[in-house]
């Protein structure tokens, strides 16, 4: 496998909860599992590529982008450790992607066979049917954050769209100071929005007293 695999590392997964680590290690031997290191900016499926896998960020970070018909790219998801990618092409009837994958920043990757993960083996593992329980958890949240971008985009005005989403950082990290997973150009791709918008955006925001921010660290002031 080159890398060693962490176990306990993988245990803190939404994909393995609650599963013990020996019932790991045979889920993991059962899967075909592959795990490979990736450089920043590696395309790791283009839009109409046929996904037979599922990938689980390990570390580093992971973007899933849609460019249009002019090369304009937006950013829909940010995938952290421990979230998976692909899991919905993978689950449908056609496997072709219908957006890209590629690394943020030098990342390591648990692949999956998805034949293996979401059919149970000959030898029907005890714990098969609780990593499919997981897998549909996991497909149910990434869609649940795909809805938290609808009603971020949808705000009227480039202050509402920048305030919606540092609020929902800010509960997702339970903290008053949070700090947010995307750089200004990532942000702008992210809200469909122009970078310098944002900048003075942000700007204009700690002047008025709603926010203070240094860097990627934020706090929001308004209750």
């Amino acid at each position: 496998m080159g890398i060693m695999i962490n176990i306990d590392q993988l245990l803190t997964y939404p994909l393995f909860r609650n599963l013990q680590s020996s019932a790991l290690e045979e889920i993991l031997q059962c899967v075909h599992v592959q795990y490979r290191s990736f450089p920043k900016g590696y395309f790791l499926a283009m839009t109409e590529d046929e996904i037979r896998y599922i990938g689980i960020v390990c570390k580093g970070s992971v973007q899933m982008i849609k460019e249009d018909y002019w090369g304009n790219k937006t950013l829909l998801v940010h995938m952290r450790p421990g979230e998976l990618f692909g899991e919905t092409f993978v689950c449908s009837a056609l496997f072709a992607s219908k957006v890209s994958f590629v690394t943020a920043e030098k990342t390591e990757i648990l692949f999956l066979n998805y034949d293996r993960v979401m059919h149970t083996c000959s030898l029907t593992c005890r714990y098969h049917h609780r990593l499919i329980e997981n897998m549909l958890q996991c497909i149910a949240e990434k869609n649940m954050r795909l809805m938290e971008k609808i009603e971020i985009v949808s705000k009227k005005t480039l202050r509402d769209k920048l305030m919606t989403y540092l609020s929902f950082e800010a509960q997702k990290q339970e903290t008053e100071y949070f700090t947010i997973p995307l750089g200004r150009m990532e942000l702008a791709e992210y809200l469909c929005a122009d970078r310098s918008a944002i900048t003075r955006e942000l700007v204009s925001m700690q002047e008025d007293g709603l926010i203070t921010f240094e860097k990627n660290q934020f706090r929001i002031l308004i209750k």
